[in-house]
């Protein structure tokens, strides 16, 4: 009887996997459950059909050049290799391909990442710029080569030869494609050298165009200060930089056509213009002439005498009418002044003194109010309503004025 380690059997059975050509590589189809992306960059995660499960593992290598962001629940067909996890004892499935079922996974990607910047406002119409109606300088962002640039420079110098294009050239497909668009963005709007940009390309799968649905480039238009036209392949073609773009064309001619006015047409604008402007200053004109007529024919100046007659009769009026309130203010204040002077007659000293009284004061000044005040032989002051005289006191009688004690 042979017996072997725990260890020596799980390698057993892991060269029987591996070894196997079946499970060297093979595409299981399967619904995403338990998936986790770990802080490292790998993503671990469950098939399971109605009958069984596999666990399987997508190492960052991989991971990260997928364009859709897998979740619990999303059917998928996952391409790689089955083998035994030696530490656990368990087989599981090394994913290098993953794909939604049913759906591209650029589609995924696509409606994704729509959903996650419209969340975000990015395609909101009220953040949106007018274009300028008489652009200096435009800018182009598009492939040095191609037709794009040809169209663009051909429709431009057709319509008005005079604004400046500024070409950025960039890649418009591949891995480099998306960061070259962006950066040009940046420095257009660092630069500030044009008024409004041009940023696409000409038709093609949407593996081609998709370039133009990166989260970079979507980005970079939203925050752009300058307004952007997108012109990304034919009419029919949509990418989410037409959504993040100030305008969308239908194609780059078409692009052109919107950005760079004609001059046949701006000729006739201004032809229009300054009809409308001698119209409306001769309008003004006549009105004021119309005015100025009415002024000149009103009584003020035909006949300003009446006015001034008018006026003084006016002036007249409210002169008596100051004279008799100045009178009434006159008369009041006399009598309030008689009323007063009556009163201060009444309580005036000499009033009293008139009728016979004196006031009898110490030497000091002191008014004398009871006889226990003085002593025989003070001499006292007493004023009469005329003069004054100095006394000695002889006697001194103490009690009330009516001669009691």
């Amino acid at each position: 009887m042979q017996i072997i380690s725990v260890s020596e059997l799980t390698r057993h059975i892991k060269s029987l996997f591996d070894s196997d050509p079946l499970l060297g590589f093979l595409y299981i189809r399967g619904e995403i459950f338990n998936f986790k992306r770990h802080y490292s960059g790998h993503c671990y995660f469950t098939l399971k059909d109605q009958g069984s499960t596999i666990r399987a593992v997508m190492f960052k290598g991989r991971a990260q050049y997928l364009k859709f962001a897998p979740y619990d629940g999303l059917k998928v067909v996952a391409g790689g290799r089955v083998t035994v996890f030696e530490r656990d004892g368990q087989y599981q499935l090394y994913v290098d391909q993953l794909m939604p079922e049913g759906i591209g996974e650029l589609s995924l990607a696509f409606e994704q990442l729509k959903k996650k910047l419209t969340e975000e406002g990015l395609f909101d119409e009220k953040r949106k710029k007018a274009l300028p109606f008489f652009p200096k300088s435009v800018g182009i962002v598009t492939s040095l080569t191609g037709a794009v640039l040809r169209d663009i420079m051909t429709v431009s110098k057709r319509r008005n030869p005079n604004i400046a294009l500024t070409l950025y050239p960039v890649q418009v497909q591949g891995t480099e494609a998306p960061t070259q668009i962006a950066h040009a963005i940046e420095v257009f709007n660092r630069l500030k050298t044009v008024d409004v940009m041009i940023i696409g390309r000409g038709g093609g799968s949407i593996e081609e165009l998709w370039a133009f649905n990166d989260e970079k480039v979507v980005r970079a238009i939203a925050a752009s200060a300058i307004p952007i036209v997108s012109a990304v392949g034919h009419e029919t073609d949509y990418t989410l930089a037409d959504f993040a773009a100030d305008y969308r064309a239908a194609t780059p001619s078409h692009a052109a056509e919107i950005v760079v006015p004609e001059t046949a047409v701006l000729r006739q604008r201004v032809m229009r213009l300054r009809s409308s402007l001698t119209t409306n200053i001769r309008a003004l004109v006549r009105n004021a002439v119309m005015q100025v007529t009415r002024l000149i024919n009103r009584r003020v100046f035909s006949n300003p005498q009446d006015l001034l007659v008018s006026r003084q009769q006016t002036v007249d009026m409210l002169g008596q009418r100051l004279i008799r309130a100045m009178q009434r203010i006159h008369t009041a204040k006399q009598n309030r002044l008689q009323v007063l002077s009556g009163k201060l007659d009444m309580l005036s000293p000499l009033a009293v003194l008139s009728r016979g009284y004196s006031i009898t004061r110490l030497p000091d000044g002191q008014v004398l109010q009871s006889a226990e005040e003085v002593f025989p032989g003070q001499k006292l002051e007493v004023v009469l309503r005329r003069g004054m005289l100095g006394v000695n006191v002889t006697t001194v009688e103490k009690g009330e004025i009516d001669g009691k004690k």
